[in-house]
């Protein structure tokens, strides 16, 4: 089914395209794509597909929502971020930080996601505790993704976006990257994954139950295989995540 995309003005359409290029520049300068599609991620993630609260609408810039156990270090994103903000006011915050987490992707190497601008910013936070935990198993992960309405080949391929980044042991308690070249999306996670345990390289119990899991890891397979499918797959997920309750089909 066809969604149907707020409609927005030429200048808004037009400050989007400007901020995507200083997006593109700042976040390859400063290398913190990493933390900016954490950010996105975490924002968006909060969607409850039943009550039809949370979700990607700006919220997460919020004290109370960045107090969050799961959004520890995320005042660093936004911080970051701030200076582009302020340079395009008619922006909303919504619309502002998922268009970050696709340029996060795209820079680093990683598929190009589509981006509908409209969405709207909310006042009110979500309550704590809707992002995964990542000491927890298969159960786990498809109750939360399931709440959010994201399925289990969104589930793995998004796991797949771990390839950026590292583990804080301040932040989750954990320490380490999940593959050698953290600032390069590609479909090393899974490689990875498959190879076992090795030094100084990060597995989560999260991660682990992907490969346990007789649904979970064929896509491990398909994904380690076939990075095309894995960028595919993950365009397709990252999408629904960014736009979860915002453009009704």
């Amino acid at each position: 089914m066809v969604k149907s995309y707020p409609k927005v003005s030429e200048e808004y359409l037009k400050a989007v395209e400007k901020c995507r290029r200083k997006l593109r520049g700042f976040i390859a300068e400063k290398n913190c794509a990493p933390i900016i599609l954490r950010l996105a991620w975490h924002s968006a993630g909060t969607y409850d597909v039943n009550t039809k609260t949370g979700g990607p609408f700006g919220t997460i810039r919020h004290d109370d929502e960045l107090a969050h156990g799961a959004n520890n270090g995320l005042h660093i994103a936004i911080r970051l971020l701030e200076p582009i903000k302020e340079k395009f006011p008619i922006l909303s915050h919504a619309d502002f930080h998922q268009l970050a987490g696709v340029v996060a992707v795209e820079v680093t190497g990683g598929p190009e996601i589509p981006f509908h601008p409209g969405g709207e910013d909310k006042s009110e936070s979500p309550e704590e505790g809707r992002l995964p935990d990542a000491t927890k198993g298969s159960d786990h992960l498809r109750g939360v993704f399931g709440h959010m309405g994201l399925s289990d080949q969104d589930i793995v391929a998004l796991s797949g976006g771990h390839t950026l980044g590292r583990c804080h042991k301040e932040r989750s308690g954990f320490e380490g990257a999940w593959t050698p070249n953290p600032l390069i999306f590609d479909n090393s996670y899974f490689t990875e994954l498959l190879t076992g345990e090795k030094g100084g390289l990060l597995q989560l119990p999260s991660d682990k139950a992907l490969l346990s899991d007789p649904v979970f890891r064929p896509l491990v397979e398909k994904y380690a295989a076939d990075e095309d499918a894995f960028f595919a797959d993950y365009a397709e997920a990252h999408l629904k995540l960014s736009e979860l309750g915002f453009a009704e089909a």
